[in-house]
């Protein structure tokens, strides 16, 4: 009976993410109220950083691009021959969401501050992040915050 126990209790924490184990290729993100999960491409170098989601048409509705940095510094995006509207996450070395701006305008070469300190940063469609709820201080569950005392660590 006790082995039977067991695996429910398992079986229970799989489903809700409690072991579930990180991936490049995912992201998870959780704050009051919410939860998400992207599949991500990562832009990790000088020239993934530069071309970024230029040229794109469209994206999957949990899709996504991480931009992730060698140490935490000051970093602003803009959207120059980018055709679709983004949401732009911006995360410090913990993986805790700093500012989020919504729906950045296709083409517009308006630089968007991000911050300081800023060691990641998630675009996703534009107003998806409004649509989820999700707010700074949500924390991110990623490979890439696993050497800097993550707020979420993985598994």
């Amino acid at each position: 009976m006790l082995k039977g126990s067991s695996v429910a209790v398992a079986l229970m924490l799989l489903a809700n993410g409690a072991v579930a184990k990180c991936s490049d290729a995912v992201v998870d993100l959780r704050w009051d109220g919410g939860s998400a999960r992207f599949n991500v491409e990562i832009a990790d170098d000088d020239i993934e950083r530069g071309r970024g989601l230029m040229f794109r048409e469209s994206m999957g509705r949990y899709n996504g691009m991480l931009f992730v940095y060698d140490a935490p510094s000051t970093v602003s995006f803009w959207m120059k021959n980018t055709l679709i509207p983004l949401d732009m996450i911006f995360l410090d070395q913990h993986g805790v969401v700093q500012r989020v701006h919504e729906n950045a305008v296709p083409g517009s070469l308006e630089s968007i501050p991000g911050g300081d300190n800023i060691l990641a940063v998630l675009e996703v469609n534009g107003g998806q992040s409004r649509k989820l709820g999700l707010v700074e201080g949500a924390q991110m569950r990623h490979p890439a915050f696993s050497d800097t005392m993550p707020a979420w660590a993985c598994e």
